[in-house]
């Protein structure tokens, strides 16, 4: 099984941020990330949006009217309807807010990428937070798949050291 993944950059990024992890990067994220076991393919995409486009998205689907780090957007088929692979959704990552909160959460930028990532790619496989054992069950996830990848536990605010280049 593989996960293809669609990767869209928004027009109006600033110039001044710094450019999103490589799309080989965000591919192998992605696919550790998923948590099925059929043997279809998996296909999603992933926008990495500006703060303008974030707030507004957050704002039209969340009425929550600030920018927001990820947003997931679940596909809703028809069960009924056989598909050749699996539709997952759709991601939108605001690379301003993933930089200013790895700045200010003193954490390396490419692991917060990659926490982010993996964390609507949880939502977008139905995994929450809203409720206590939810969200317990949702980070231990996300502190596994984060350590298979040589990072960090995200949710310690401590400063990394390292900065991992290279998945092993």
């Amino acid at each position: 099984m593989s996960v293809q993944l669609d990767i869209q950059l928004a027009d109006n990024l600033s110039d001044s941020i710094e450019e999103p992890p490589p799309s080989s990067l965000l591919q192998t994220w992605a696919q550790i990330a998923w948590q099925g076991d059929s043997a279809q393919p998996v296909n999603l995409s992933l926008r990495i949006v500006s703060a303008a486009e974030s707030q507004q998205l957050n704002n039209d689907y969340r009425g929550k009217n600030k920018p927001t780090n990820v947003l997931s957007f679940p596909m809703q088929l028809n069960e009924n309807i056989p598909m050749p692979e699996i539709m997952l959704g759709d991601l939108a990552i605001c690379s301003e807010v993933v930089i200013n909160e790895a700045s200010q959460q003193q954490k390396a930028l490419q692991s917060h990428w990659a926490h982010i990532l993996i964390h609507g790619m949880l939502h977008l496989q139905g995994f929450d937070h809203v409720e206590d054992d939810e969200a317990d069950k949702m980070e231990k996830l996300e502190i596994q798949i984060m350590q298979q990848l040589g990072f960090p536990n995200p949710y310690l605010n401590q400063i990394e050291k390292t900065s991992v280049t290279e998945i092993k």
